[in-house]
């Protein structure tokens, strides 16, 4: 049962962000890397100085975060990237998600699961029918080959992963939190649990999640880089690599084949178009209330399905109409976290989720309708209603803690990468293949086991995907803005909407839009239910004022605090400005994570 306002709350009122960090801004003319883990983000670093470009070093911090926190993403997952070039002023997107295997039919799912015709039920996450191919080693390969400076090789870029695996490093406390909880899926997934934990010297011949501070290494993921540096995309999808993924992939029962791994590696990343949608700061502002913010309007990339970077899109479409048609009020700086924006957004989002739900899938099996176009969203803000909550066709998302990770890097020269790499749920499907020291993902678990649906499972398909990077660049010239990203399943476009609005509407620092306290909406099953969950999940620091009123119009309230506001993601931003012919970039990174904004 939700928690009542009186019961959550002491006399007292909350002040407007009761939990500032202690994090200032960070400031470079040079570049920035922001992750969260600051080794990792060093790694990127000693890119940059070896004269790779922002492409280059985001690939060097992927591969690092695949050791430093390893429960989040690795090799073993998939990734996308958009890369905006400076040179152009363009905006380039990376898909490197893989596909299902060529045998894995909806029929033989159903059967392979035990679900009768007409019973509903989907992949669980443990299962190694969860697996999919691994897209990010490819992505890895084709993102410094297509966007890359062309100064420094894989071997190079991978470099300060395998000196972190290889040698050790100290393992970061929310880091070892994560794996702790992992454990067990790990020991349980495959006979190869022992290459991703920690021999435990209190009980030899046993082995344990690493401990915060404690030296951990992973010698078998260094020899899997150094094979991916040495012989390229061969050198993962073929060979001793390959031959480890499809054995215990086989011993468990799974599908995948040497020829879908094969498949990959000859065509699976791809360059796709990334979407946008035209932020009108001006027309959103109350500018007898915002003195001083003199934003013109910008375009926020995202990118495309099968990724669910179009629910941001969706939902600032509809907040920008309902702001145009006068259903919300423009807003000012006192606005932040008022039940009355908080209502008009919650609403929105509702609407854009229930849309990429019944549409949002791999695009070359079933193409999406122009969900982005003005009479559409309009018709979608028609439904909203300032004074209740709605009930929208089936479509919320499930709840997801941020079992990804997102990285922001910007260079010298102007470019920048917004990157995500993930393994899905913690560890992936916790399945490890023998001598290679990382995990598979679990990504499948995403697949709609019901025909007819755009995102029914089909041999060599994309599922729906959580995982998006964002970028925000100047709707009048074309610069770059912001590098952003929020991570955490289904809480990701949430995220991206809050942080953005928090820069661009309510006038906060990098830093300040990522400390605020944020709302997660979520229940229920992606594929089930006909009636939406109004639970709001709302971060603890909220006022009480805005959690009465949610509760006055209609909603579900549950306040979060402690570890559990992971709940709310871990972004990293990184906004961009000229003076005269000297780029300046100011980051921020997010206090949920263990990580930090290092500068160049």
């Amino acid at each position: 049962m939700p928690l009542n306002a009186q019961s959550i709350y002491p006399a007292v009122d909350p002040q407007f962000i009761p939990f500032p960090s202690r994090r200032s801004v960070v400031h470079s003319t040079k570049g920035i890397v922001s992750s969260t883990q600051p080794l990792a983000s060093q790694a990127g670093i000693k890119i940059l100085e070896a004269g790779g470009n922002a492409a280059d070093a985001a690939v060097a911090v992927a591969a690092a975060l695949n050791v430093t926190e390893p429960s989040s993403t690795g090799i073993g997952g998939d990734m996308f990237c958009l890369f905006y070039d400076a040179a152009s002023k363009t905006v380039r997107a990376l898909n490197g998600s893989g596909r299902s295997g060529a045998h894995a039919t909806l029929e033989r799912m159903r059967k392979e699961l035990g679900i009768a015709e007409g019973e509903s039920g989907g992949i669980p996450s443990s299962s190694v029918h969860a697996v999919t191919v691994p897209g990010a080693a490819a992505g890895w390969v084709d993102c410094v080959e297509r966007f890359g400076s062309g100064k420094v090789g894989m071997g190079e870029v991978l470099g300060p992963a395998v000196e972190l695996a290889e040698g050790g490093f100290p393992v970061g406390e929310l880091a070892a939190g994560f794996w702790r909880k992992c454990e067990e899926l790990i020991k349980g997934a495959s006979p190869n649990g022992a290459e991703v934990l920690k021999s435990d010297a209190e009980a030899p011949g046993r082995c344990r999640a690493p401990r915060a501070g404690e030296i951990m290494k992973t010698p078998a993921l260094a020899k899997t880089f150094r094979l991916l540096a040495e012989h390229g995309k061969k050198g993962f999808y073929e060979g001793e690599v390959a031959d480890a993924i499809i054995k215990v992939v086989t011993d468990l029962g799974g599908l995948l084949t040497h020829d879908d791994l094969k498949h990959h590696c000859e065509t699976g990343t791809e360059d796709t178009e990334p979407i946008k949608v035209k932020v009108d700061i001006p027309e959103m502002i109350n500018r007898s209330k915002s003195a001083g913010n003199e934003q013109g309007p910008v375009d926020l990339w995202e990118h495309p399905p099968n990724g669910q970077g179009i629910v941001p899109l969706i939902t600032l479409g509809i907040l920008q109409d309902l702001i145009k048609t006068g259903q919300l009020k423009k807003l000012s700086p006192g606005d932040h976290n008022s039940p009355e924006y908080l209502h008009a957004l919650i609403e929105s989002l509702r609407l854009a989720f229930s849309d990429a739900h019944h549409h949002l899938a791999d695009p070359s099996h079933s193409p999406l309708p122009p969900l982005l176009s003005p009479p559409y969203l309009s018709s979608r803000a028609a439904l909203f209603s300032p004074t209740t909550t709605a009930t929208h066709p089936p479509g919320f998302p499930a709840l997801s803690r941020s079992d990804t990770v997102y990285l922001a890097v910007t260079d010298r020269h102007g470019n920048a990468a917004s990157f995500i790499n993930s393994v899905y749920s913690g560890f992936g499907s916790g399945i490890v293949p023998p001598g290679t020291g990382f995990a598979l993902q679990s990504r499948g678990a995403n697949f709609v086991l019901r025909d007819g649906h755009a995102n029914a499972l089909a041999p060599r398909k994309r599922p729906y995907h959580t995982i998006i990077p964002a970028m925000v660049t100047d709707g009048a010239t074309g610069d770059l803005h912001t590098v952003y990203g929020v991570m955490g399943g289904y809480m990701q476009p949430q995220g991206h909407v809050q942080v953005l609005m928090n820069m661009l509407v309510f006038g906060m620092s990098p830093q300040a839009a990522l400390d605020a306290p944020r709302v997660c909406i979520g229940a229920g099953l992606p594929d089930q239910g006909d009636v939406m969950d109004a639970t709001v999940f709302v971060e603890e620091g909220m006022g009480k004022r805005t959690v009465e009123g949610l509760m006055g119009l209609g909603h579900a309230v549950e306040v979060v605090g402690g570890y559990g506001r992971g709940l709310f993601g871990r972004g990293q931003v990184i906004r961009a400005h000229w003076e005269g012919e000297q780029v300046v970039y100011s980051a921020g990174s997010d206090p949920r994570g263990d990580g930090a904004a290092v500068p160049q």
